[in-house]
């Protein structure tokens, strides 16, 4: 695979979606290439519960997009999500080693490594970290605390983890599509890349991601991650209300969900729908608002909630939202100059290609391309998976303008 090819692989509990992207010459962003998608078999709450099924979707996902792409893919980028996600924060605290006082790399790797050994990680694995204020001799430092003089130094992290045997799960069923996993990011945080504007991460606002079977949230403040959490609810939920309260087939439930049936075709008042569909989506935002208040956001966010994510359908799911959370609403658009040319050949290909529902694979893509998408958005730091918290001081990777 060429060295300016980037492949997001996003890995959902009803669709597989695979984006292939080709970095511009001159570091001048990235031109999404080839995408497509499959069904997700073997794959239940965001983990994989048959390992072959798993991997035979992956190679069928992978194969339309290299198809429509013209080049083979080796490596990618993968999303992890399931209802093992979380994150939990925690702090460090470690005495200045110089003789002069000043803070060096060493001194704040080790206080990072004593807020990990803080938390606990009984079966799970931390997939990225990050460093959210430090302290020196008991004040808050802003900006940059490398070089400073001080005594002890303090820091708050926050830990995205997982289940261990969902992440070994997960690069084993892209491995067996002949696919070596370069890197693991969680679904919420590729998904921001291409759906959040610094000024609504600045202000305050909460990403839903909300698929067939969880809903991933992601919480950001002062652009930073404050939350991430996964609920163990979806939109399959919808449509298996609707099949029981008009006892009607599941295909035809879903097709009543998403708009590609109308109630009139199956002799049901229109009203009826909405308040089956309405009174699930209540049930979901009321859990979002369960998670805001535990964190002490719950009507605090000036950029409101933004949704996305492929289990979008119902025509009414910006207003419950709004009036469950108090807060502004809106379906999600990707924010990606290097899209809008591509639309008219993914038109072609797969209808809604620029859906939000392609907002994690677009988002790996853009992660993968290194410096064409620096920003200052917040430093951010790539898993390398495989890998166990070393102690050396691992820099956070930059993206998206």
């Amino acid at each position: 695979m060429s060295k300016n090819l980037i492949a997001g692989i996003d890995i959902g509990s009803n669709r597989i979606r695979v984006a292939i992207a080709r970095e511009k010459e001159n570091g001048a962003g990235v031109q999404i290439v080839g995408i497509g998608s499959a069904e997700s078999r073997g794959i239940r709450s965001g983990y994989v519960a048959n390992l072959g099924e798993a991997g035979r979707s992956i190679k069928e996902a992978l194969a339309r997009a290299v198809k429509m792409a013209g080049v083979p893919v080796r490596r990618a980028l993968v999303s992890l999500g399931g209802i093992s996600l979380e994150s939990t924060s925690s702090a460090g605290s470690v005495m200045i080693s110089r003789i002069d006082n000043k803070v060096t790399e060493s001194d704040i790797a080790r206080a990072m490594e004593i807020a990990e050994t803080n938390i606990n990680l009984a079966n799970k694995k931390v997939i990225h970290r990050f460093p959210l204020k430090f302290r020196l001799d008991n004040k808050d430092v802003l900006g940059r605390v490398l070089g400073m003089q001080g005594g002890k130094l303090e820091v708050r992290m926050l830990f995205v983890t997982t289940l261990a045997q969902h992440l070994d799960d997960i690069i084993a069923a892209v491995e067996s599509a002949g696919v070596d996993v370069e890197d693991v990011v969680a679904s919420p945080l590729a998904a921001s890349v291409v759906t959040l504007s610094k000024a609504q991460r600045t202000a305050g606002c909460v990403l839903a991601n909300i698929g067939a079977e969880t809903v991933s949230l992601a919480v950001f403040e002062d652009d930073e991650l404050v939350s991430l959490e996964v609920l163990p609810i979806g939109s399959t939920h919808i449509t298996n209300d609707i099949a029981l309260g008009l006892k009607i087939p599941l295909e035809e439930a879903e097709a009543l969900k998403i708009g590609t049936m109308h109630t009139a075709s199956i002799e049901f008042p229109e009203h009826r729908l909405e308040e089956i569909v309405e009174a699930r989506l209540r049930d979901i935002f009321e859990l979002v608002q369960i998670h805001l208040k535990k964190i002490g956001r719950n009507g605090l966010l000036p950029a409101g909630i933004v949704l996305t994510g492929g289990g979008l359908g119902a025509a009414t799911i910006e207003e419950v939202a709004r009036s469950t959370l108090s807060l502004p609403a809106r379906i999600a658009t990707l924010q990606n100059p290097a899209l809008p040319s591509f639309a008219g050949k993914a038109a072609e290909d797969e209808r809604g290609a620029l859906h939000s529902a392609w907002s994690v694979a677009v988002g790996l893509c853009l992660l993968g391309g290194g410096g064409a998408y620096s920003s200052d958005f917040l430093e951010w730091n790539k898993t390398k998976v495989r890998k166990q918290f070393s102690g050396a001081m691992d820099w956070f990777k930059q993206f998206m303008p």
